[in-house]
């Protein structure tokens, strides 16, 4: 097609000011001419955008090969974008918001999801792929919970690309040096007490400075899954809040007594810096949280521990709890407004269902394939020399089938953001000793008080929700629903 050609695509034509207002906007605030060069020369067949650069490199080394028999196939050529991901989301939206090009694949973060589905369940923007995973039978293929994150309202807009099981990373060198056995370790209490040796001053200075647990109580990513684990989170399947519940009580107690004081067990050292790298690396941390993409991250970022570490299941809340979480999560979506959709959906198969994709995926990044079917490949369960000889894919894929719903509420980040205030709220009280002396301080004497606010915090996000009319409607509805059902 000539560039000046009157037939020549052309989405400037379509756009009103609104659109405009939205388009200017996205430019100005990403910092980049991405959204320029798209809308001045789209490129010919399917397009596909991704945040993550290894995901990126990947697919555009696949979609070379797919190109280059796509014509011979009568298929479209793909055309691989990464792009930041806040860019991304920003362009997404203001596609669905004015009808802006988007691209006809687009990768979706776990933390992005809420936005897409804040609105009435039939504006969300992509499509809804329930009724085709129904009918090709990938609801029984890939691992239930999986879908939990791309669900909204019982319809699923995304196909999952990872479990992102969670396991305990430990320094085998120091737990084993002290003489402690970790089989013994089935509870969180249990990890406390039997790991309590492990905390001591290294250099002298009459302060400790190596402690059981990289976990800061500012730190919402980590503490959200501790919350999932213990039965507890934002919202459950049924879209009711769990933000005061009994277990996020728990867990806000816990966290906030693990870092103040005598029961003190945890330091701030915080993964993808330097300073929290060298504190890993001079054993100032004997243990962490660890889904399966960290895994992959500390072998590239932390050669240097090779052979000093080795994974366990999670201490377990109670005695007989799930001994697992779930931390992060990525989806691959199809616009509504794309025009290929069937096309489309092949390349999102291939990416995400494509046995060497999942070797390949799990051989450079760690990450376990949400198709159960591929669970018995042999290079999961290779010993990992990284992990001291353990079997590392075959300890997440142990725990894969037990991960904990995740709700993508479009309330869901509000939530979250309420719950870490709560924490801190608890932290600062806690720390000034006007809940017990410091001395006396123990995750069940901050109990009540994490509970009191976390309801002041559920309190609030009622408040929120109540003002988004569409929301609220739907939620009456159901609620009326349950009513006529229940006897």
């Amino acid at each position: 097609m000539s560039q000046n050609s009157p037939d020549r695509w052309n989405p400037l034509d379509t756009l009103s000011i609104g659109g405009w207002l939205v388009l200017i906007i996205a430019v100005l605030s990403t910092g980049t001419v991405g959204v320029v060069s798209l809308l001045d020369q789209k490129p010919e067949g399917l397009e596909l955008w991704t945040f993550a650069k290894n995901h990126g490199r990947l697919y555009q080394r696949i979609s070379r090969e797919y190109n280059e028999t796509a014509e011979s196939r009568g298929k479209q050529p793909v055309n691989v974008f990464v792009i930041d991901n806040t860019a991304l989301s920003r362009r997404t939206l203001s596609g669905f918001l004015s009808g802006t090009p988007l691209a006809d694949l687009i990768e979706i973060e776990r933390g992005a999801m809420s936005q897409y589905v804040a609105g009435p369940l039939e504006d969300v923007g992509f499509t809804d792929l329930t009724d085709r995973l129904k009918s090709e039978g990938l609801l029984e293929a890939i691992n239930t919970p999986s879908f939990g994150p791309w669900t909204s309202r019982g319809r699923i807009f995304g196909l999952p690309h990872d479990v992102h099981p969670v396991l305990l990373v430990y320094r085998a060198d120091l737990v084993e040096d002290a003489g402690i056995d970790v089989s013994q370790i089935e509870t969180w209490d249990d990890f406390t007490r039997i790991m309590a040796p492990l905390v001591a001053d290294t250099d002298g200075d009459g302060r400790d400075d190596r402690y059981l647990l990289n976990l800061w109580y500012t730190n919402v990513d980590l503490i959200e899954p501790l919350m999932l684990q213990a039965g507890g989170g934002t919202f459950d399947a049924e879209d009711r809040s769990l933000v005061a519940t009994d277990a996020n009580a728990k867990v806000a107690a816990h966290v906030v007594a693990w870092n103040l004081g005598a029961s003190r067990i945890a330091i701030d050292a915080p993964d993808f810096t330097a300073s929290g790298n060298q504190l890993k690396l001079e054993g100032k941390v004997v243990a962490q949280i660890m889904p399966d993409w960290l895994a992959g991250i500390w072998k590239s970022d932390l050669p240097q521990l090779a052979g000093k570490l080795k994974l366990m299941p999670l201490p377990a809340w109670e005695p007989g709890g799930i001994r697992t979480t779930v931390q992060g999560g990525t989806m691959i979506a199809i616009p509504k407004a794309t025009e290929r959709f069937e096309e489309a959906w092949e390349v999102a198969k291939l990416l995400y269902l494509n046995p060497e994709l999942a070797r390949e995926m799990y051989t450079v990044s760690n990450i376990v394939s949400p198709v159960t079917t591929l669970w018995d490949e042999p290079y999961y369960h290779e010993p990992d020399p990284f992990f001291s000889g353990q079997p590392a894919g075959t300890l997440y894929i142990e725990q894969a089938p037990d991960v904990p719903f995740r709700s993508s509420n479009p309330f869901h980040s509000r939530a979250r953001t309420l719950i870490g205030q709560a924490v801190s709220d608890l932290y600062d009280e806690a720390r000034s000793g006007d809940i017990v002396p410091l001395d006396a301080l123990t995750p069940e004497a901050l109990i009540p008080r994490a509970k009191q606010l976390l309801e002041d915090a559920d309190a609030r996000l009622e408040r929120e929700m109540d003002r988004n009319v569409f929301l609220r409607r739907e939620r009456q509805e159901r609620e009326a629903q349950a009513s006529e059902v229940t006897p």
